[in-house]
């Protein structure tokens, strides 16, 4: 197999379209086991390469759920928040303290609703955007 240079692969990702871009990054993090923060500027650059007519395309299929208070009931949010995430005690206590704040990011359409009615059904306040 033949190693592409960086000049290479950034000339193959100015070549695709945001689909086909967006379908290699969730690739990438699926074979990679990561998730693709670091990437982002990639597809910046190549949402300008694209013009405005591939920026049209695309269709929204991920999520981020945002608690926005954490209303009466916050030792139940808590635990929510908990439920939903891999964080400790106190990680979640601080995110819920630090509302508004991202408890999902990137998520399905499902798994965001499903996150959102769990947190509203504790007393939480949520926005999917």
């Amino acid at each position: 197999m033949v190693a592409l240079t960086q000049e290479e692969l950034l000339a193959e990702f100015e070549s695709m379209t945001l689909i086909q871009l967006s379908e290699f990054v969730k690739a990438f993090e699926e074979k990679f086991d990561v998730t693709a923060a670091a990437a982002a500027p990639v597809v910046v650059a190549g949402a300008a390469a694209g013009g405005a007519a591939a920026e049209a395309e695309p269709e929204k299929d991920e999520f981020d759920v945002v608690l926005t208070g954490a209303g009466d009931k916050k030792i139940q949010v808590i635990k929510v928040v908990r439920e939903l995430t891999s964080l400790g005690l106190k990680e979640a206590k601080d995110l819920v303290d630090g509302a508004p704040k991202p408890v999902l990011e990137k998520v399905a359409k499902d798994a965001a609703d499903k996150a959102k009615e769990a947190l509203e059904g504790a007393g939480a306040s949520v926005e999917v955007k």
